[in-house]
């Protein structure tokens, strides 16, 4: 849970969106554009599961299921 919490954390920094995640095939994604995050929060995000995806955000494989 605190490494779910910590990726929110920085996410927060780049959207306030009403409705930022979503789930699907067994993956977590959050609407973020990657092209906005700075390179060390990328770093600190994919050490917390995280990784950009193909639908411009990203998605984590160990907090989604569904």
């Amino acid at each position: 849970m605190d490494d779910l919490i910590k990726a929110l954390q920085i996410f927060r920094k780049y959207s306030d969106a009403t409705y930022p995640t979503k789930c699907a095939h067994d993956e977590l994604q959050i609407c973020v554009d990657p092209d906005c995050v700075f390179d060390e929060d990328k770093k600190k995000l994919e050490e917390l599961s995280f990784v950009p995806n193909e639908y411009d955000g990203f998605s984590s494989t160990k907090f989604g299921s569904c």
